[in-house]
């Protein structure tokens, strides 16, 4: 094949269109022919830049041809020049609804058949230059998606960092540790998984969970550091970390600091009606602050403190179980009892699992 020369394959049937061989080599093209039975066997070998396809090929419908074409992943972006009797105005139509490009009757019109040939491969030119400027777009686009990906996860990452250490700032003075809030913020995603919510409410929680208890850095050091038992007075002192949590998150647009404001208000409150600080019962209750709630009892439960041991898995499940419909939602105690098992073996709780007093469920 001649370098840097249009490949024209022609399909021929007569006489006629056969003498466009002789009439198309000396110019600027190469040309390849077939008798239409290889034709698409014969454009994937040759790869031309356009096809004339003649209507008159003995035996064969050239029609039926056209659409082969037209429907195979390899050949429909050929050009096809179809050429036609002056008086086959039906073929010509049916021609045209098949998708060919270019329509010449005969006789044919030496200097015409060149201006098509040269205008159907101009266009062709074109077309190719904006499938290659497409796929080039759509190359500089999914590396801008993945790119922008790996920045949202590193901000993400970076988010969820930040949010664990402001949470470790609040809970600095407290008795619970920092790990603490890392891990009744996994219990909550687990828990809101199990329940099937929806994928931006489990991943708002993992970011809300943690600031439950932030309200506990407006509570004097009298009262959170106490060694002893807290008196009345104290009590509601101790109570108030609800109402702080929820004034330090209010009025924020983020999503998942909405629902930490959801949380912190409502963690303490009971399925029913005698928590704090509202006393509001069942499904009043922010869904999400009755998935802490579990998940912050059970951590609390089977956490080492000062005043207790950490208690086996089945005592704090037990625990929880007896909550069930007065402390607890009883729809979010059976889907962390579904998971519990999952629970235990991913945060290795056989490192917490000593035995020990029970200590008080309800200190909080």
């Amino acid at each position: 094949m001649t370098e840097n020369k249009a490949i024209i394959l022609i399909a021929a049937g007569s006489s006629d269109i056969s003498d466009l061989e002789s009439i198309l080599g000396p110019l600027e093209f190469t040309i390849s022919s077939c008798d239409g039975n290889n034709i698409i066997e014969k454009a994937k070998q040759v790869l031309p830049r356009l096809i004339i396809l003649d209507y008159a090929i003995p035996g064969l419908d050239s029609l039926d041809i056209i659409k082969t074409l037209k429907n195979n992943s390899s050949t429909l972006s050929l050009p096809i020049i179809f050429i036609t009797e002056k008086a086959a105005s039906e073929i010509r139509l049916k021609a045209l609804m098949a998708g060919i490009d270019e329509l010449l009757t005969k006789p044919i019109d030496n200097v015409e058949l060149q201006i098509r040939i040269k205008s159907t491969l101009k266009i062709r030119a074109y077309n190719d230059h904006l499938k290659i400027y497409q796929k080039n777009i759509e190359t500089e686009v999914n590396k801008k998606t993945e790119s922008l990906k790996q920045a949202f996860e590193k901000i993400r990452v970076a988010s969820l960092d930040t949010v664990f250490r402001l949470s470790k700032a609040a809970e600095y003075k407290d008795t619970d540790t920092g790990a603490h809030i890392e891990r009744m913020s996994h219990y909550s995603t687990a828990i809101a998984r199990q329940m099937n919510l929806k994928e931006d409410f489990i991943e708002n929680i993992l970011y809300a969970a943690p600031m439950h208890d932030i309200g506990k850095i407006g509570i004097p050091d009298r009262v959170l550091q106490k060694p002893g038992k807290l008196d009345d007075a104290e009590w509601e002192i101790m109570r108030t970390h609800t109402v702080i949590g929820a004034q330090i998150l209010k009025d924020s647009k983020i999503d998942f600091m909405k629902l930490a404001e959801e949380i912190a208000i409502g963690h303490h409150e009971k399925w029913d009606g005698t928590g704090y600080p509202n006393k509001i019962k069942g499904t009043a209750i922010s869904v999400a602050a009755r998935i802490v709630s579990v998940a912050d009892v059970f951590d609390a439960l089977t956490s080492e403190r000062p005043y207790k041991k950490p208690m086996e898995l089945e005592k704090s499940c037990s625990l929880i179980i007896e909550g069930k419909g007065t402390q607890f939602d009883p729809d979010v105690v059976d889907a962390f009892l579904a998971i519990k098992e999952e629970i235990a073996a991913s945060l290795n709780w056989w490192k917490f699992m000593g035995g020990g007093e029970e200590g008080d469920l309800f200190k909080e």
